[in-house]
């Protein structure tokens, strides 16, 4: 094992990059003996660890420990919610924030063959026989091999983004709750946000162009999602589009295309990610940009030899796990290992709203396009059947899909804390399980976990807690 040069020079991959999918790569190919430099401008684990995943998450806890004590005399408990103090919420969110920052900084510095590049890098020229240069402040780094790893930013309609207007980057950091809130977009961002003000108090309103709140996920999902909102009084539009946005120092007036205005007192952004590519020297590299997209083959290589591209770079599903299976996957690429490639529609997918999405596969209208109508089987358990969701008190449902007398191609669940069954779910589809299978296996009682297997035993022909 070779130390890396610790400086400029060449290195066996140079990764433009230190998030989800450039770290895990770099930690990948380190244990596999490759010299990697891993340049980053911000701070590494990028926009999961800082702006994104957890520091959101850390923030839907709290809103659920606020849930809790609103509704403590539920459960038999004298307990009273004073308010949200958000210097306090913001004190939890920074502390987990920071000890997971330690963490990666620690890992990938303990590194002998890997060197840490601080400062904004540029791809200023590829190689024909593989690989590339980048330039970090005059300096060159050249890789054998390159991994564009430069992950995505927020999408902003254009708008101009301060004051009453921000995205996810400015509400992860504000330090009073808001009275009334306009979410522009209703999926991933838009639901978890509207979550988490409904829960501090605030009076949320969600603006969704497409028919549905979480549009990509199976339908049935949607219904459900709709109807615990409406039950917790969040408000949504579908199917109209947002017009514009006007702000004063008091407020600021949201106009839909329909004619209609919401007054608010902030107004956040929230319709998706796109890539972060521009002005990176990409295509003047030779490297092919489609709408700032870095395409790939499945193999994750682009047109140019020895250059990768990985995680939000690449059209798709944008997940931080799907950056990481990237970057180990084009680490073991690299040091020809030969790994099997990472499919989208076998990737787990989470949205972490009160209740949770969690989703595996492909959804009952997919199915039935993919087979047609006659070939697809379901079965949807009803969380009313499970003891441990009745002692949650959460509403939801277990779904399964199914090629008819074939594996199970999908798996969709609503509910409280529903997250954290996706694991045996990812399992079912990404090994083509069939209800039999699943069926077999004695799942643990009282748990959430339960309606997995009993959906199972449904779609096998054997339903316990449920009607057939």
């Amino acid at each position: 094992m070779a130390d890396a040069p610790n400086g400029p020079g060449t290195y066996d991959i140079v990764i433009l990059g230190g998030g989800s999918g450039g770290y895990a790569a770099a930690l990948r190919a380190s244990q596999l003996g490759l010299t990697v430099a891993l340049v980053e401008k911000g701070k590494l684990g990028g926009t999961c660890l800082h702006n994104g995943c957890i520091p959101t998450k850390a923030l839907l806890h709290a809103a659920e420990v606020a849930d809790a004590a609103r509704e403590s005399e539920t459960f038999g408990v004298k307990a009273s919610l004073e308010g949200i103090d958000m210097k306090g919420v913001n004190a939890f969110k920074d502390g987990v924030v920071e000890r997971l920052y330690k963490g990666l900084q620690g890992l990938l510095k303990s590194s002998k063959t890997l060197t840490i590049v601080e400062g904004e890098g540029k791809l200023v020229s590829t190689d024909s026989n593989g690989g590339g240069t980048v330039e970090v402040g005059g300096e060159k780094y050249t890789g054998k091999n390159v991994i564009l790893a430069t992950g995505s930013t927020a999408r902003t309609l254009g708008l101009e983004i301060g004051g009453r207007i921000v995205t996810s980057d400015e509400a992860l950091t504000m330090t009073e709750v808001p009275e009334r809130v306009v979410i522009i977009g209703g999926s991933v961002i838009g639901v978890e946000f509207a979550s988490v003000w409904k829960s501090f108090g605030a009076d949320v309103t969600i603006i969704e162009g497409l028919k549905t709140l979480v549009p990509l996920e199976d339908p049935s999902l949607s219904k459900q999602l709709e109807r615990a909102f409406r039950k917790r009084k969040i408000a949504f539009k579908t199917g109209v589009k947002f017009k514009g946005v006007e702000q004063t120092d008091n407020g600021a007036t949201v106009t839909l295309e329909n004619g209609d205005t919401i007054e608010t007192d902030l107004v956040l952004v929230a319709v998706g990610r796109g890539p972060r590519s521009e002005g990176m020297g990409f295509e003047e590299a030779g490297v092919t940009v489609d709408r700032g997209w870095v395409p790939t083959n499945e193999r994750l290589a682009t047109n140019v030899k020895g250059v990768f591209a990985v995680g939000d770079l690449v059209p798709g599903l944008q997940l931080a796990h799907r950056g990481f299976a990237h970057g180990i996957f084009v680490a073991e690429e690299i040091a020809g290992l030969n790994p099997q490639p990472v499919i989208d529609s076998g990737i787990p997918r989470v949205t972490y709203c009160e209740p949770e999405i969690a989703s595996v596969g492909i959804t009952e209208p997919q199915a039935k396009e993919k087979f047609g109508d006659d070939n697809v089987e379901i079965v949807e358990y009803n969380l009313g059947g499970n003891g441990k969701s009745q002692i949650l008190q959460t509403a939801g449902s277990v779904k399964l899909v199914r090629e008819k007398d074939g594996p199970i191609v999908g798996v969709h669940m609503v509910g409280t804390r529903l997250g954290e069954q996706v694991g045996e779910a990812s399992l079912i589809v990404n090994w083509e399980a069939y209800p039999e299978d699943v069926a077999q296996f004695i799942h643990a009682h009282p748990t959430q976990n339960e309606s997995l297997g009993e959906a199972a035993l449904a779609l096998a022909g054997k339903p316990l807690h449920s009607h057939a």
